[in-house]
């Protein structure tokens, strides 16, 4: 994947990594969300975090990446870092150490914790790159953000096939939700029009890869169910997710 003339791997894991740079970035961590659930009284397995974590740590060792920058709502609200336990506390300050850790602002997390290591920013420019919480409202080359969980559904002859991905027109990109209890939103959704104004794809989250399916392909998450067959379906053995 190209973005502004960076040469990114989009990871079927939701990370992305910019190899020239030895930058992994992740986005909507939404750590304690399950105990933020259970304090309104819907009851979840509470493993979220530890889930979250053990993928994140899988990244890290797989791409030994020097800087990590977290795109916001790393945390579900402003009182998870208190509920988190003492075992993921522990992995967080673990994973930081000895590398440059970035937790940018998001609107769940204004305030990210300051004492889990790295440090805190609203925003982050390297080289032709910038990385923030949410897509700004105007078109901007070289935009990486996070927000607005994309997902999308395509319809294939043989099965609908419905994930979250990355969402990317060449010059901006969504990334998608990394934690474990974070849904994901339509990118047909109008909320994307501002973003991408013209063709794009979805880089659909595999088993082993991503799948880059052009946005003329996409069919609505709510309609992906219709008779197989005409002019978005595509190949099932093209797309083994």
């Amino acid at each position: 994947m190209i973005v502004n003339g960076a040469r990114l791997i989009a990871d079927p894991s939701g990370g992305l990594y910019w190899p020239a740079e030895r930058l992994l970035v992740v986005a909507d961590l939404h750590f304690e969300k399950g105990s933020s659930y259970a304090q309104r009284g819907q009851l979840l397995p509470p493993y979220d975090t530890a889930a979250t974590l053990q993928r994140l740590d899988g990244l890290l060792r797989a791409y030994d990446a020097a800087t990590v920058i977290c795109l916001g709502d790393s945390f579900h609200d402003r009182e998870a870092e208190y509920r988190l336990d003492a075992a993921d506390r522990q992995t967080l300050c673990r994973m930081a150490k000895g590398r440059e850790w970035i937790w940018i602002a998001g609107n769940h997390d204004p305030e990210p914790p300051g004492d889990l290591g790295g440090r805190i920013e609203a925003e982050v420019s390297v080289g032709p790159l910038t990385f923030r919480h949410a897509p700004s409202a105007t078109p901007t080359a070289g935009e990486v953000a996070g927000h607005l969980h994309p997902k999308a559904a395509v319809r294939t002859r043989a099965r609908r096939v419905t994930r979250r991905c990355f969402a990317s027109d060449g010059l901006r990109l969504v990334l998608p939700a990394f934690g474990a209890y974070t849904g994901g939103l339509d990118v047909l959704d109008i909320a994307f029009r501002t973003v991408f104004r013209g063709p794009f794809s979805a880089h659909l989250l595999g088993r082993d890869r991503t799948y880059p399916i052009p946005s003329r392909r996409l069919v609505p998450i709510h309609a992906a169910t219709a008779s197989n067959g005409g002019s978005n379906a595509v190949d099932a053995q093209s797309l083994p997710i």
